[in-house]
């Protein structure tokens, strides 16, 4: 045997050995154990070292952990509530709150995302109306700011927040920044220089041990929150980059939706950053104080649960959340979302409702951002085309909504796209609302933005070049693990 033929039959023993530890020891469903074994069968060894950055499981143990959640009560309120619910003697605020109870109930049980009521809501969609909010409320914070964003550019309105951080924190004013090192990959600490002189604090989350290195390089941090004085909360779908301004030509103009939250809603939100802070920066760990949860004056009647899930859930708990809002429709269901690429749990569901006669609109971007990610959506959207679903290509610029409006009753907006990544890899973050007057909002919006859009038919879909279809089916075979 030469060397050329000794050194192939360890590389297939080696291969053998890699598909026996995916399989029997990583245990991960079917689709991704066979999007890995084909990745390691077409390129082997170089395969394994992706699957070292990208494939592994993130032990399932408590990254989380803050004695101060019971001091905020939020412990004590989940339990009452539970109890309330199973013994119906919970008091609703009003009938689309009690309509779905179960989705409140299986929150509650499996995710601690206490039910606020008696909320206000803003909702932003234009990038320099969230961001004129943003530095509004941050130039009228008194006490505290605290930002947590996935990506974190260091151009015009990075440059801009930070200023106006900076000046806060040097009138007194604590102020947290937070950052995801994958996705603020450009981001330096020494950007936040002055900030950080000035009294200020930041925490990178999932850093890099090694330089160039990361072996958690597929677990991110996809939150986006903004808490200010411990009275207002933002959540949603913008970053912190001039592209979300529609400053970058690439993607023209963006198109997103953002929250801006009063009521006792914004102490959960606080909850979620304060865990997330103290488990990526641990010198400067947060210890409980009145401050950051003063009390609130009820200005609103929104009902919301903050649900957050991530790798180290046990479910998949937004993901869940999702199936059950689209089987709970009764007539109408508006999603927009810039990846469409469901596991098939969720897209049954969305079959299911589009063949029982239910008024099924799904939007997506018209220019990809990811290519793989871009074309595996079109193989998922030209399925939903079947089952007579609708679907809208956004023609106005990039579409980055994450939002999902129910028979215009009950909505979701957050951070998680409908893909695997943000099942089952990303933290993320959504707010379930139990709101008719907001949800008519989205869904008006979500038809104005119909307006801006073509309408993807079947004959349009199955005009695509073989070219486009063989791109449909690579893209697809991975779409487990994009």
């Amino acid at each position: 045997m030469d060397i050329f033929s000794f050194l192939l039959a360890i590389l297939f023993i080696v291969n053998m050995f890699l598909a026996s530890v995916i399989i029997f020891i990583e245990r991960k469903d079917a689709s991704t154990t066979w999007a890995w074994i084909l990745i390691l069968f077409f390129i082997p060894f170089i395969g394994f070292i992706i699957y070292l950055f990208l494939g592994q499981n993130l032990t399932r143990r408590r990254l989380f952990h803050w004695e101060g959640v019971k001091k905020v009560g939020i412990e004590d309120l989940i339990t009452k509530q539970i109890s309330q619910l199973k013994d119906s003697n919970f008091r609703f605020n009003n009938e689309i709150v009690e309509k779905y109870h179960d989705l409140i109930y299986m929150h509650l049980v499996n995710n601690d995302a206490v039910l606020t009521l008696g909320n206000e809501i803003e909702i932003l969609t234009d990038g320099r109306e969230k961001f004129d909010r943003l530095l509004e409320d941050i130039h009228q914070a008194k006490d505290h700011i605290h930002i947590q964003y996935y990506i974190f550019r260091k151009d015009g309105i990075g440059k801009e927040i930070i200023e106006a951080l900076t000046k806060k924190a040097k009138e007194g004013v604590l102020v947290r920044v937070l950052y995801d090192e994958l996705g603020s990959r450009q981001l330096r600490r020494k950007d936040f220089r002055g900030l950080v002189d000035a009294g200020g604090e930041v925490g990178v989350f999932f850093p890099s041990k090694l330089a160039l290195i990361n072996i958690r390089l597929n677990y991110r941090n996809h939150r986006k929150l903004v808490i200010v004085d411990g009275e207002i909360g933002f959540i949603g779908g913008f970053n912190v980059g001039d592209e979300y301004l529609g400053l970058k030509e690439k993607f023209g103009y963006w198109r997103d939706t953002h929250l801006r939250l009063k009521g006792k809603v914004v102490d959960t939100l606080q909850t979620r950053f304060i865990l997330d802070w103290n488990q990526a920066s641990k010198q400067y760990s947060i210890h409980y104080d009145d401050r950051y949860f003063p009390k609130k004056v009820i200005s609103g009647d929104a009902a919301i649960q903050v649900v957050s899930s991530g790798p180290d859930s046990e479910w998949e708990q937004i993901k869940n959340g999702y199936i059950k809002m689209i089987l709970s429709a009764k007539d109408s269901i508006y999603i927009q979302t810039p990846y469409f690429i469901p596991d098939q749990s969720l897209l049954d569901a969305l079959r299911i409702a589009a063949l029982s006669g239910k008024d099924v609109r799904v939007m997506i971007p018209k220019f990809p951002d990811h290519p793989f990610v871009y074309w595996a959506t079109f193989s998922y959207v030209g399925e939903l085309l079947k089952t007579g679903a609708k679907v809208y290509i956004y023609d106005k610029g990039f579409l980055h909504a994450k939002t999902i409006v129910i028979d215009r009753e009950l909505n979701c907006v957050g951070t998680a796209n409908i893909d695997i990544r943000s099942f089952k890899l990303n933290f993320e973050v959504n707010a379930f609302i139990y709101d008719q007057r907001n949800s008519e909002k989205l869904a008006v919006s979500f038809e104005k933005d119909m307006e801006d859009s073509t309408e993807l038919t079947t004959e349009l879909y199955n005009q695509r070049s073989r070219w486009i279809r063989f791109k449909e089916s690579i893209s697809r075979l991975l779409s487990p693990i994009l």
